[in-house]
C-alpha cells in the first residue's frame, strides 16, 4: 500500500508561513520525519481550504524541496492544531466529523471551567483537584473565607494570560496581577477588589482555584508540563515531561510568559530525595494518564493533551489545567530535544492506528 495523507489543520497565520518555513513553534519537519516512520504523508491546510460538499482540500505538500499546493482528497484522519473562536469554525469541523473524516483533538481549547468540572466528578481524580468555582462576587467571597491563596485565572485565556492572585497576609489581602511584564501588588481595603477588577470579571469568564503550595526551585515556584498522547496501539501514554519555573517574584510559570523550561529529573533531584523523587514521578504519571482517560471518555476523540500537574512539598501531586493544544516547544527549550520530537511522533502514530480502524 502506498502513501497516505494525514492533514495537519492549522490556522491560517501559519498556513501562510509555510513557503518561507516561518511557522512559529510548530515543526514541519517534524511531522514529515514522524509520518514517514508509518508510510503517511503529511499534508498542511487550513479550515478555509476544505471543501466538505467536494470531498477536497488545497493542501500544501512537501516534495523534499520544497511546500507546495496540491489539491487531494480530504484525508480520512486530520490532527486538528488550530485554534478557533467562532461558532461557524466549530461547525465546519462537525460537519467533516459527521462526514466520516476521524478528527483528533477536534476542539482544543475546552473552558477552564468545563475541564475542571468534568475532572472534578470522577471520584477517583476529585482528591488530586484544587477547589474552584466559577468567579462570581459571591463565589469569590466564599473561596477567600475558606482558603488563604486563591489563583483567578480567565476561562478562555491561554499562556498565562490575564493570571491574577490573591493572597491573605496577617494585614489582610494582597492582590496580584502583571502588567507590561511587571507584576504589581494591591493591598485591598476591607478585603474588597478594585472597581477596575470587578468590572473586568462581570465582562470576562474567570474561574477562581485553590492556590496549591508548589514546590520552589530557587525560590522559583514550579510545576509541571506532562505530555499525553496516544500512539500506535490507541492507548495513552506519557510522551515526557518538564519542569516550568516561574520568573523570580512571579506566580506564572509559563514558558511563553518568562517561564524556564528544565528536565524535571534535574530540578526535583535538588529538591527531594531519589526515592521520593521517583514515587513522585509515578504518581504524576499515573494521575495524568488516568485524567486523559477520563477526558477522553466524555469528550470526542482526543489524541494529544499537555496537563500541567503541579507538587507540593511531599510531592503530592494536584492537577492545575489541561492544554488541548500543548505548545512543545517547551521539550526544546529544555534541553530534551529527543523528546520533542516524540511529541510529534506519537500523534502521526495515532492516525496510523485511525487510519487502520473500522471504528474508533
Amino acid at each position: 500500500m502506498g502513501q497516505q495523507h494525514v492533514g495537519i489543520l492549522l490556522n491560517s497565520s501559519m498556513c501562510r508561513g509555510i513557503p518561507t518555513r516561518k511557522t512559529g513553534q510548530e515543526s514541519l519537519s517534524n511531522y514529515e520525519e514522524m509520518a514517514k516512520e508509518y508510510e503517511l504523508t503529511p499534508c498542511f491546510f487550513k479550515l478555509g481550504d476544505i471543501d466538505i460538499k467536494r470531498n477536497i482540500v488545497v493542501a500544501y505538500v512537501g516534495n523534499g524541496r520544497e511546500y507546495v499546493k496540491q489539491m487531494i482528497e480530504i484525508p480520512k484522519v486530520i490532527h486538528n492544531r488550530a485554534l478557533y473562536n467562532n461558532h461557524s469554525a466549530h461547525l465546519k469541523l462537525k460537519r467533516l466529523s459527521a462526514n466520516g473524516t476521524k478528527l483528533f483533538n477536534m476542539n482544543n481549547r475546552y473552558g477552564k471551567d468545563i475541564i475542571h468540572r468534568l475532572v472534578w466528578s470522577a471520584p477517583h481524580l476529585r482528591d488530586y483537584v484544587p477547589n474552584a468555582a466559577s468567579a462570581t462576587p459571591y463565589s469569590i467571597k466564599i473561596m477567600m473565607a475558606r482558603f488563604s491563596d486563591l489563583i483567578l485565572k480567565p476561562v478562555r485565556g491561554s499562556v498565562g494570560q490575564g493570571i491574577m492572585r490573591l493572597r491573605r497576609e496577617p494585614k489582610g489581602w494582597l492582590f496580584m496581577y502583571t502588567s507590561h511584564r511587571r507584576l504589581r501588588t494591591i493591598k485591598l481595603q476591607g478585603g474588597q477588589l478594585p472597581k477596575w477588577v470587578q468590572r473586568h470579571l462581570s465582562a470576562t469568564p474567570y474561574l477562581i482555584q485553590e492556590r496549591i503550595p508548589l514546590i520552589e526551585y530557587e525560590n522559583r515556584c514550579i510545576d509541571l508540563r506532562v505530555t499525553v498522547q496516544r500512539g500506535l496501539t490507541g492507548d495513552w501514554g506519557i510522551t515526557g515531561l518538564f519542569a516550568k519555573a516561574a520568573p523570580q517574584g512571579s506566580f506564572i510559570s509559563n514558558v511563553a510568559k518568562g517561564g524556564e523550561a528544565f528536565p524535571a529529573e534535574y530540578v526535583l533531584s535538588q529538591l527531594m530525595p531519589p526515592e521520593q523523587m521517583l514515587i513522585s514521578l509515578t504518581h504524576v504519571s499515573t494521575l495524568a494518564l488516568g485524567i486523559a482517560t477520563h477526558l477522553s471518555s466524555k469528550l470526542p476523540l482526543l489524541g494529544d493533551l499537555g496537563l500541567d500537574i503541579g507538587l507540593t512539598k511531599d510531592g503530592r501531586p494536584f492537577f492545575i489545567e489541561c492544554n488541548g493544544r500543548d505548545q512543545r516547544y517547551g521539550f526544546r527549550k529544555a534541553g530534551l530535544s529527543e523528546t520533542w520530537k516524540e511529541t510529534y511522533r506519537q500523534p502521526m502514530a495515532f492516525a496510523k492506528y485511525l487510519l487502520d480502524q473500522n471504528t474508533v
